[in-house]
């Protein structure tokens, strides 16, 4: 599994067109890596049988608390306490919405025809200048823990990451699609 997960890891840092194209002995994509660490049919046998969560633990759909992502919960927590844990932020910080790109079955994906990645998970991050993560949330297409009603989600999303500010120390980079609702949450703070 060590093994699995490390290609997993390399793989993204190393993007190419298809995932056989790892294990491609064309010029073009040859890396060896790939190929020494684990057979290609073996990788497909893991990845595709790969869970996080048992089935019979499958939450009630009907329930008002129903977790969309109650298959990968744990590890989308075990990722996010991991970043908050092992990595000391500096004062520069930058709240964004990425797109991780994915084309399977899933409930909570999104289509956005003017970014680049246009089909997946649409992800919130709050990322310091050198591009490290600290805490990430995944859009589960309607808003979660927010404070009062009239919230939207990107303004939850924007409180919750910009807790650890309140001492004013930090510089917070936004982009337009999140300015509007910082500058209502700061509003509110100051009434």
């Amino acid at each position: 599994m060590c093994l699995f997960l490390a290609i997993i890891v390399w793989i993204g840092h190393n993007p190419k067109g298809t995932l056989k194209d790892y294990w491609s002995t064309l010029e073009q994509y040859f890396t060896a890596f790939y190929r020494n660490a684990m057979k290609r049919d073996r990788f497909y046998h893991i990845f595709g049988f790969l869970h996080f969560s048992h089935n019979k633990n499958e939450l009630d759909k009907t329930c008002e608390n129903f977790d969309r992502l109650w298959k990968i919960r744990a590890i989308v927590d075990k990722l996010s306490g991991s970043y908050a844990k092992y990595y000391s932020l500096t004062n520069h910080l930058a709240v964004d919405e990425i797109i991780v790109l994915f084309k399977g079955r899933v409930v909570v994906k999104h289509y956005i025809s003017k970014k680049h990645k246009w089909c997946g998970l649409k992800l919130y991050k709050l990322c310091d200048f050198k591009g490290c993560t600290y805490s990430m949330t995944v859009y589960l297409n309607k808003d979660r823990k927010c404070v009062t009603p009239s919230m939207t989600a990107a303004h939850a999303t924007v409180t919750g990451f910009t807790a650890r500010n309140e001492h004013g120390k930090d510089t917070l980079y936004i982009n337009n699609f999140f300015s509007l609702q910082y500058c209502l949450m700061i509003y509110i703070r100051r009434q």
